[in-house]
């Protein structure tokens, strides 16, 4: 009998040299057996063999199928290095979501659907998107009309979408005064001037945007009432209350943030309850399922309907029709709700190892979060902190990258918490407040 490891050696062999790609199905065992002149046993072994290699994955009622390639190895934290423990990006991605999400896609291959998803579709989506995005998009005390909901590629697409239908070129957008660094480069792309507004550990000061649009008219204000990032505050319902009355007195529109108000299980309800004709919704996919499949969800005022829908074509920032359908699937199956229940506890788990290894960079709000914001200890500024960081391969983010202003940024810096491996995360935090716990002339460069 042929020896069933010499055989799982050879479609190794096959996989390894793309002869089998990622998604590929094997052939049934009684085929695979009688196409090699093996006993139907001997084929189960190999297949099991493969298994155990992490090659293949077993789906039962579909076949055997062939693996994505590993991800890359895990950095050591040692110096010096080119890899790094990535603390800057907050991609969240849970071990059990590839399974959800694979079980989902044996829809899309029925011809007739995935016909469907392959059409254009525009900013309105689809019937059933419409839908799927408002089941998606309720909270307590609040729930949108699926009429009005619009759609962009992702998250950011929809923020542009906002801001230029409220903001016009040469206009002012108010912001807290750290904000979402992507806010830069969309103002500075449509001509928008960004007003930094004070904050506090309450979110934004209504008072503060008061002052500023007395100094001088602004058009709009971007906030981020939940899990603010970079400081992870959360706005509690007393301040979105003040907050709407500023508001509606002084005639202005908000661009409601929300693309992490989905860790929170209870958090409060959004500004848009409370301001329903001044707060335009966005919110995306990326962070809630992966980041290599987005969607972007806009829930305007009705009065706002048809600029910021003109706004979206105009820019081409219209969904994927692929995407929606695929992302309504997932939401209608519940498959989006067991992502979420994974990686808020995921996140609440991430966060407890920030309080244990990196002292005073717990989450302000008290949520499950991705990030956390670091005050740094005298005498360190956030870039010698930061290229100090660098030179023991870890990459955190400046405050220096979240400045709407022009004046001198916070000492401090933002430390994402989704990337590594949670052990890797402890050991990195570690070194980290090693490094905080000396002076930039002990990591000075000779």
């Amino acid at each position: 009998m042929e020896d069933y490891r010499r055989v799982a050696d050879e479609v190794a062999a096959d996989i390894a040299a793309g002869r089998l790609r990622p998604g590929d199905r094997l052939l049934p065992q009684r085929d695979f057996a009688r196409g090699r002149g093996i006993a139907p046993s001997t084929a189960g072994r190999v297949y099991r063999e493969l298994g155990r290699r992490g090659l293949v994955v077993g789906e039962v009622g579909r076949g055997t199928f062939v693996r994505a390639a590993d991800r890359p190895g895990v950095p050591a934290l040692a110096e010096p290095g080119d890899a790094r423990v990535d603390l800057e990006l907050s991609n969240p991605v849970v071990p059990e979501q590839e399974a959800l999400l694979a079980a989902g896609m044996e829809r899309l291959l029925r011809p007739d659907v995935l016909g469907a998803s392959l059409a254009p579709v525009g900013v309105a989506g689809t019937p059933a998107a419409r839908e799927a995005a408002a089941t998606l998009l309720t909270v307590p005390g609040w729930r949108p009309e699926p009429a009005g909901v619009l759609f962009a590629g992702n998250g950011r697409q929809a923020i542009a979408g906002a801001v230029a239908a409220l903001v016009p070129p040469g206009g002012r957008l108010a912001v807290e005064a750290l904000t979402y660094p992507v806010v830069r480069g969309i103002a500075a792309r449509l001509g928008v001037t960004l007003v930094p507004v004070a904050a506090d550990e309450h979110g934004l000061c209504p008072d503060a945007l008061a002052d500023a649009h007395r100094a001088a008219p602004l058009s709009a204000v971007y906030v981020q009432p939940t899990l603010h990032n970079p400081c992870v505050t959360t706005m509690p319902p007393r301040r979105r209350a003040e907050l709407a009355d500023t508001l509606e007195r002084l005639d202005l529109h908000a661009i409601e943030d929300r693309v992490w108000a989905f860790l929170p299980e209870d958090g409060p309800a959004p500004l848009a309850s409370m301001a329903a004709d001044r707060a335009i919704v966005v919110d995306s996919l990326s962070k809630r399922l992966a980041p290599g499949l987005s969607a972007g969800f806009v829930v305007p005022p009705a009065a706002l309907a048809g600029r910021v829908a003109a706004a979206l074509r105009s820019g081409a920032w219209a969904p994927t029709g692929f995407a929606l359908a695929a992302a309504s699937g997932w939401i209608a199956d519940g498959t989006v709700a067991k992502v979420v229940r994974a990686k808020r506890a995921d996140a609440a788990a991430r966060r407890r190892i920030a309080a244990d290894h990196l002292p005073g960079a717990a989450s302000r709000s008290g949520s499950p979060s991705y990030f956390c914001w670091w005050e740094l200890p005298s005498p360190w500024r956030a870039d010698t902190f930061v290229a100090a960081a660098a030179r023991r391969g870890i990459a955190v983010t400046p405050a220096a990258a979240f400045a709407a202003g022009t004046g001198a940024a916070p000492r401090a810096v933002r430390v994402g918490l989704a990337s590594p491996p949670p052990d890797v995360l402890a050991r990195a935090l570690d070194t980290l407040a090693g490094i905080a716990a000396g002076s930039p002339e002990d990591a000075a460069v000779d």
